[in-house]
């Protein structure tokens, strides 16, 4: 299964409209925060609004807002809803799409590759996408910290 970018960037976009509730964040927001084209986020928040994700807040403090609590949004039901089937091979989800479904060797190793993906993606909250977020940001700042404090003084060089 590839997971293509418009399953990443709206993942990524997820994450940014969480970290920033209950406040509506503006689309160029999360673009220039994420380093996505504004236009492809555009077509990217479409669906996740259509799928109940996000919804769209009008006026001067306006945007997108989380359609429901970071809780409960799950990383398998975003990408399913922006890529469709997870499936790594078709007779996964489709038996009747092979004629050796049920004699072929590797059709178990599908299976279990499918269920693992799926366990992991189901057991993801957008609140754990959120969590693992701040920690890297909070890393960022302890590096940045640690910089600025072993930078020699101007009182030093002078």
């Amino acid at each position: 299964m590839w997971v293509s970018t418009k399953a990443q960037y709206g993942l990524r976009a997820l994450v940014e409209i969480g970290l920033r509730a209950p406040a509506a964040v503006p689309l160029q927001v999360v673009a220039d925060a994420q380093g996505i084209s504004q236009h492809y986020l555009e077509q990217i928040a479409a669906q996740l609004r259509r799928s109940g994700f996000i919804r769209s807040v009008r006026g001067a403090k306006g945007g997108y807002k989380l359609g429901r609590s970071v809780e409960k949004i799950y990383a398998l039901e975003v990408v399913e809803a922006l890529e469709g089937s997870l499936a790594p091979v078709t007779c996964v989800d489709d038996p009747e799409s092979c004629w050796q479904t049920g004699s072929c060797s590797t059709e178990t190793l599908w299976k279990k590759v499918d269920f693992a993906m799926r366990g992991v993606l189901s057991g993801t909250s957008l609140k754990d996408l959120v969590e693992e977020r701040r920690v890297i940001e909070s890393r960022k700042l302890v590096q940045l910290e640690l910089t600025v404090d072993r930078s020699p003084s101007i009182a030093n060089s002078l």
